[in-house]
């Protein structure tokens, strides 16, 4: 017999947490794709976009672990980007085989525009609820991912990223520099 709230012979997709979160993502990725639309972007490249813009990542690998993304896909999506003119390609001085990676002056701009779209949308979503709905539905989330496999550990942020006093250089690369 399992532990827990769930019991195998009563457990219901409707009536699954499991179906909530993928409800809730699904819902929120269809909102901001229709918020960045006008960008050229969807919500899986604005994530690409903030990690090269906040410095927490500057090459194909790092991006691909940050976001739990095969290397293949994450190709495929670069390639879509570079082809945008939102990112640029360049090889590192240092080691010939390494590609970094960065925002060209447009991404920088789309890049400036995602904090006031992503606080639109979550204020979207998040109508009803009052601050401590919020801080409680963070909190529960928060210990959900802290039961996963890594312990929490795969999703950082840039402000976490950078809460280590030290100040990250700058991911930007003009289309000139490539």
């Amino acid at each position: 017999m399992t532990d827990g709230p769930y019991q195998p012979e009563s457990i219901h997709l409707e009536s699954s947490l499991g179906y909530y979160l993928t409800k809730a993502r699904n819902v929120l990725v269809e909102r901001t794709d229709r918020a960045v639309a006008h960008l050229g972007l969807t919500t899986q490249q604005i994530g690409v976009i903030l990690l090269l813009s906040c410095g927490r990542a500057t090459t194909p690998f790092e991006l691909s672990r940050a976001m739990s993304y095969d290397s293949g896909s994450m190709t495929r999506m670069l390639d879509r980007l570079e082809k945008k003119g939102l990112i640029a390609r360049s090889r590192s001085d240092k080691d010939r085989r390494i590609v970094k990676l960065g925002l060209t002056p447009q991404g920088q701009h789309a890049a400036s525009q995602l904090p006031e779209i992503g606080a639109d949308v979550l204020n979207e979503q998040l109508r009803g609820f009052s601050g401590e709905d919020l801080a409680t539905l963070i909190d529960l989330l928060s210990r959900f991912i802290a039961n996963g496999i890594d312990g929490g550990n795969g999703a950082v942020g840039c402000e976490t990223a950078g809460a280590s006093g030290e100040e990250k250089s700058g991911s930007s690369v003009s289309t000139d520099d490539r």
